[in-house]
């Protein structure tokens, strides 16, 4: 049909169809000349198909000549089987291990799909591959896809995306990923499907390829989706659409999928020796091609490896080809004449011997250049390193020679991709040989401890020194630097940060001469500014008190770093940072209100300066977060509280996995909530709480020097918890995770007195759970302890006085014995005159000694002691458990049966008459408690 023939330069603005198919359904949407593309309208991920490049966006992976035919086979009958006919579950699911290659399956089955004419559209997950390891984009990917493949599709996936343009998701996800399927693609199909049959599909199931599904970050939305593609199917069981997800068994996955509408292949059961044996032929045929060495022994000694040999491989590495491909590399390593095997026959034996796990590859490999010098140094920075740098690089940050770097790492090149030439950079070839490294359980003695960051530092601020000796006085142009001086410059600050707490003082000390050289050969150089502020900064914090001078003389150059550095500077917000984190700190140090406010608003304009992408904005966030979170410990101004927990969030979404300071957000975020859980006692924000500080402890193993923070608020958050729940899990955790802080703080650790205080406390309160004499008298040992670490005028003296007071008591009221009771009521009273009336503390010796004093009375009916304790509890119930506090409906009771106790020694009547009236207080509180 024509409309408007012989027309010319024509626009339509607004259309409306009609089309009556059983009933009259209305379309209305704007044409225009201009109007956008489905791909436009979409904003798919273009590389996340089977048709990417592999190259450029992993997984590189694809089946080998000859491998694989079984399983491939089998699931393109299923791909291409009828629905109406076979009967087949829409979704099959194919599981394995890592290394199994499930992503090479995913991409055989795509191109052998497209090759055959049937459409297919996929979508590759890939961990830490930005957007590509997030959920948001999947839906429109696929859809993009199915409306190019699925013509039939397309106006209805415009009409959609038309109709709702927050479906696509991006930049902000906006919609859940269940109703991004529903419209965007299921939708879509079915109003094609039941138009009639689908002619690009010839009769067959279109088909949907997720690959690596476990390599998506967002657990709860992947549940979703299988979820709404399970209830659609329910829905729709005859739709000619199939869908095949490869992943590893996790179980946020596997407690979805393993349901009746669902088909299960584990991967392990097609991963044959046939297809391992074919695998390793096309390898070593290649190699063979390539290696003259390989060729001479050909020609003199005959077929290698020999049939027995790749059968003795094929066994050895279990259907796992990534170990395939690595025992691989191991044997065609380079040679080296000093040490071990020197070619590729000799490694072979070798190689059959290794363990199967990477561990073990990394192990053996890293063994063959252990003996060499510097190894650990070279092998250390590598994997500490913020950016890769090339050989020679490497070499000037070390101070040694380059022929040193590349002689350790000639014989690694199957596991550290090492550059033909000195200039390019050296990188790891997988990123779980990084993990290996930095895990002492895993690597032992090849472990890049962080301790080596000092070194990092320091050799960074000699290399930047070295080249402003040479140039006193002139402007240092980039041109002018070397690769490690450029990266000296760029991320000594980093190293410091990240090794500060592993600093010897001298080593503080060597770091500050340096940076004070450097500035008097380039005075009035903002950079070289805050160099020596950041280092002064971190000595003043290595001690106990900070040092103030350090912090003082911090500020004063912070302050000139700032006039230095003007509005328009684009380093301002690192000076606003600098300068906001030494004042915070002296606010600690100091209590001053002052510096906090000013840490505040400088923290405030740093974020301004710091907008949505910025690289920096999750640190300014957390910075601004934790200040405000100090003025609500100073304020109790619940809105600073809010603020801090939504800055943290922000800061928490924008370092998703593996950003190496996501364990930062992740504790800092803890915190808030778990402080938010003390004012509003909603169980909520205790368990999210305790859930990310367990995310955070698994980002921080030891030596990790945060880790000991996150043990010690993971234990509180526990024992919080516990004393919520009776969950007696809780309360061994929380001992076992004191028990691992004071493992880790020996003495003279500064801290070491905080340990054994947490432990003990732990200990004396599963006491009172279990009533096992060994948890209080391990607790009482370590209290006498800590009391010791804290002589007078330490500020928690009257601390480890009450703390030891209490398990003493416990002890007492097993063993009986006074000795315990009379030591407990000293104890108590001397933690009493360390806290006068305006101490925040002081209830809790007011309600130690009081119950001392009547256990004492008990035993020995000494009047006295029983009058005290009656004042100690009124006074406590006066001034200190008032209306509203958790503790006053004890404290009533308490003091009603101290009463009644004097009443019977003494026939007061005044003591009858308060009885009564203090027990109906108690009672309508807990009534009241009871019904919140």
């Amino acid at each position: 049909m024509n409309f408007l023939p012989g027309s010319q330069h024509g626009r339509i603005d607004h259309l409306v169809a009609y089309q009556v198919e059983g009933g009259l359904h209305q379309y209305s949407f704007a044409v225009n000349a201009e109007e956008k593309s489905i791909c436009e309208l979409l904003q798919p991920i273009e590389d996340a198909s089977h048709t990417r490049d592999r190259k450029r966006s992993p997984p590189d992976s694809a089946c080998m000549r000859g491998t694989r035919l079984e399983v491939v086979q089998k699931v393109d009958v299923w791909a291409t089987s009828s629905i109406l006919v076979d009967g087949e579950p829409h979704i099959c699911w194919m599981h394995g291990y890592v290394g199994c290659g499930k992503s090479a399956i995913s991409q055989e089955i795509c191109q052998k799909s497209e090759s055959q004419g049937r459409p297919v559209a996929s979508f590759f997950f890939f961990r830490n591959a930005g957007d590509r390891s997030r959920i948001w984009r999947l839906a429109t990917t696929l859809a993009n896809q199915m409306a190019a493949a699925v013509p039939e599709t397309a106006p209805f996936v415009r009409a959609a995306a038309t109709a709702s343009p927050g479906l696509k998701n991006f930049p902000v996800p906006v919609t859940s990923v269940a109703m991004q399927m529903q419209r965007l693609v299921y939708g879509p199909f079915k109003s094609a499907a039941d138009r009639g049959p689908i002619g690009s599909l010839a009769g067959r199931p279109f088909l949907i390829v997720i690959d690596g599904l476990d390599e998506c970050q967002d657990k709860e939305e992947v549940e979703e989706l299988i979820d709404s593609m399970l209830a659609f199917f329910d829905e729709n069981p005859i739709i000619p659409l199939r869908i095949f997800i490869t992943s590893r068994v996790e179980q946020h996955i596997k407690s979805r999928l393993n349901a009746p509408g669902v088909r299960m292949d584990n991967l392990v059961d097609h991963c044959s020796g046939d297809d391992i044996m074919a695998f390793l032929d096309v390898l070593f045929q290649d190699a063979s091609r390539r290696n003259p060495v390989i060729q001479s022994y050909v020609r003199e000694r005959g077929e290698w490896p020999t049939p027995s040999d790749k059968r003795k491989l094929v066994e050895h590495i279990g259907g796992s080809f990534i170990f395939a491909s690595a025992v691989f590399k191991f044997i065609m390593g380079s040679n080296n004449p000093n040490n071990g095997p020197t070619n590729p026959m000799d490694r072979l034996p070798l190689a059959l011997k290794m363990n199967p796990g990477l561990d073990g590859v990394y192990a053996h490999t890293l063994g063959r250049s252990k003996h060499f010098p510097h190894f650990l140094d070279i092998i250390s920075s590598i994997a500490l390193l913020e950016a890769p740098l090339s050989t020679s690089g490497i070499a000037e940050l070390l101070g040694i020679n380059t022929y040193e770097v590349i002689n350790v790492l000639v014989e690694l090149q199957a596991i550290i991709q090492v550059p033909g030439t000195d200039d390019i950079p050296v990188t790891l070839c997988h990123t779980s040989l990084h993990d290996f490294l930095t895990t002492q359980s895993r690597s032992g003695c090849f472990f890049a401890h962080p301790r080596h960051h000092v070194r990092l530092h320091l050799r960074s601020l000699e290399c930047e020194l070295e080249l402003r000796r040479r140039r006193p006085g002139v402007a240092i142009h980039p041109s002018e630097c070397t690769p490690a001086i450029t990266y000296s410059r760029q991320y000594s600050v980093e190293h410091l940060n990240k090794g500060h707490q592993l600093f010897e003082l001298s080593e503080f000390d060597c770091a500050i001469r340096l940076c004070r050289e450097a500035l008097g050969l380039h005075p009035g150089s903002p950079e070289l500014v805050h160099a020596l502020t950041e280092v002064l900064h971190c000595r003043a914090l290595h001690t106990t008190p900070p040092t103030d001078p350090d912090l003082k003389e911090a500020i004063h150059l912070y302050h000139q770093a700032l006039l230095l550095r003007p509005s328009s500077h684009p380093d301002r917000s690192v000076s606003l940072n600098g300068l906001g984190s030494v004042l915070l700190d002296h606010h600690r140090h100091t209590g001053a209100p002052v510096d906090l406010e000013e840490a505040i608003f400088k923290y405030r304009e740093a974020l301004k300066l710091r907008p949505f992408p910025h690289p920096d904005r999750p640190q300014s966030l957390n910075n601004l977060s934790i200040s405000l979170a100090y003025r609500y410990r100073r304020t109790a101004h619940m809105a600073d509280l809010r603020e801090a927990i939504l800055l943290d969030r922000e800061a928490l979404e924008l370092r998703p996995n593996p950003h190496p300071d996501r364990s930062r957000s992740l504790h800092n975020l803890a915190v808030s909530l778990a402080e938010l859980y003390e004012h509003t006692n909603a169980m909520a924000d205790l368990e999210e709480a305790i859930s990310l500080y367990r995310e955070a402890l698994e980002r921080r193993p030891s030596p990790h020097p945060d880790r000991l923070t996150t043990l010690d608020c993971l234990s509180l958050s526990l024992v919080n918890r516990y004393r919520r729940t009776r969950t007696p899990a809780d309360h061994d955790e929380a001992v076992s995770l004191d028990h691992e802080s004071l493992d880790l703080r020996p003495s003279p650790h500064p801290s070491r007195s905080m340990s054994l205080n947490n432990l003990a406390v732990s200990l004396t309160d599963r006491y009172r759970r279990t009533k096992a004499m060994a948890d209080v008298e391990e607790a009482i040992s370590l209290h006498r302890e800590a009391l010791e670490l804290r002589p007078l005028p330490h500020s928690y003296h009257s601390q480890s006085l009450n703390s030891l007071a209490i398990s003493l008591l416990c002890q007492y009221r097993h063993t009986k014995a006074l000795a315990d009771l009379e030591e407990a009521i000293s104890l108590a009273r001397e933690g009493l005159g360390l806290r006068p009336w305006s101490h925040p503390k002081r209830s809790d010796s007011l309600w130690n000694l009081s119950l001392s004093l009547w256990y004492r009375y008990e035993a020995t009916d000494i009047l006295s002691e029983l009058q005290e304790s009656i004042a100690h509890c009124e006074e406590l119930l006066d001034s200190h458990y008032l209306v509203g506090n958790e503790d006053r409906v004890e404290a009533l009771y308490h003091l009603a049966r101290l009463l009644q106790k004097r009443f019977v020694a003494t026939g007061q009547q005044e003591d009858i008459a308060r009885i009564d009236p203090l027990k109906d207080e108690a009672s309508r509180l807990s009534e009241s408690t009871s019904t919140t």
